[in-house]
């Protein structure tokens, strides 16, 4: 049994919404559960629409949020655990990147300030000299160099060169994972595949893996090995990317899909995604039972558990659609 570098056990997240009296509780995540072997790096991408959970989850792996319920374990060690936690050292082994590249920099300091403090604040780099090496290595590992960067302030950049520095600083520690939450939202189309494809060339340079928050299907499509599908907190269906976005065995999966422009395709109708609703959080059964065209009593009974679909795809379905391509 291949060793793991992360596993989200049963976790949840419970937010409360509104005042202390009349207040609801909100289960933002709501029992997920995924891996990363630690053998072989992969770009796991977590999709779907604006509030299914993608960056709660993303902060909850950062230490940013304490889950209420689960585990998570890194490197074998439990977030649970406080006696065993270096922060230091989780930095060196996990790193961000965020949506909005111009709100991680101040317009104040130049960006190498923070690729300096980086270096030499977690230790990578002894002194300035050595910090001059590993932070133009750093850069240059991402199509820039400290020569172009240094002595430059944020609006000085392009979107995607600005978003590419902070993969750079990232990349400082030689982290074992990278949480990239919505990292080319804030960059031109022209930029997003470039950007994109970074990734997939430090996967496998450095062999770092990586969480991909989207809801950008395209990209995701493109870059991913694994795809883990969110609906309302809940982990709705995962597995190898290509099989979910060509066969989708969940039909919020298959709606997602749909949105999907396709090459030689015409969109004649505007496609609009449902608007999020509280009450859907806190349904004891299938949360897409509302909404779903092939809901049946049995859907609206109870919670449906996991179930496999071959060896490495799993969907939270009562009437997988792989069961009606099998019919048909």
């Amino acid at each position: 049994m291949a060793e793991k570098l992360l596993e989200i056990n049963g976790v949840s997240k419970i937010f409360r919404v509104g005042g202390m009296l009349r207040g609801k509780k909100l289960v933002a995540v709501d029992n997920v559960s995924l891996s990363i072997d630690s053998d072989k790096p992969v770009i796991l991408s977590v999709v779907g629409e604006s509030g299914c959970g993608k960056s709660t989850l993303c902060k909850m792996v950062l230490r940013l949020h304490d889950p209420d319920l689960g585990e998570i374990i890194l490197n074998g060690k439990s977030y649970a655990d406080k006696k065993s936690y270096d922060p230091q050292q989780f930095k060196h082994d996990v790193q961000p990147i965020f949506q909005n590249p111009y709100e991680s920099f101040s317009s104040r300091k130049t960006v190498d300030t923070y690729l300096y403090n980086t270096a030499l604040r977690l230790g990578i780099a002894k002194n300035r000299a050595e910090a001059d090496k590993v932070v133009d290595e750093a850069l240059k590992s991402v199509g820039m160099s400290l020569q172009v960067v240094k002595g430059k302030y944020p609006t000085q950049f392009s979107g995607g060169e600005l978003q590419r520095v902070s993969i750079a600083r990232a990349l400082i520690t030689r982290p074992k994972l990278i949480i990239a939450d919505e990292p080319v939202a804030a960059i031109d189309a022209s930029m997003k595949m470039n950007i994109v494809n970074l990734f997939k060339e430090l996967r496998d340079k450095y062999k770092i893996s990586f969480i991909y928050i989207t809801h950008d299907l395209s990209t995701a499509y493109y870059v991913s090995d694994y795809i883990a599908t969110l609906y309302r907190g809940c982990l709705i269906e995962y597995g190898p990317a290509k099989d979910i976005m060509d066969n989708p065995a969940h039909p919020y999966t298959d709606l997602l899909m749909s949105s999907v422009p396709r090459v030689g395709d015409k969109w004649k109708d505007e496609i609009a995604m449902p608007d999020m609703e509280g009450k859907e959080y806190a349904v004891q059964y299938c949360k897409f039972a509302p909404r779903c065209p092939y809901a049946t009593d049995e859907c609206r009974k109870d919670r449906p558990a996991p179930r496999k679909i071959g060896e490495d795809r799993m969907v939270l379905c009562c009437h997988p659609m792989t069961d009606k391509a099998k019919k048909a």
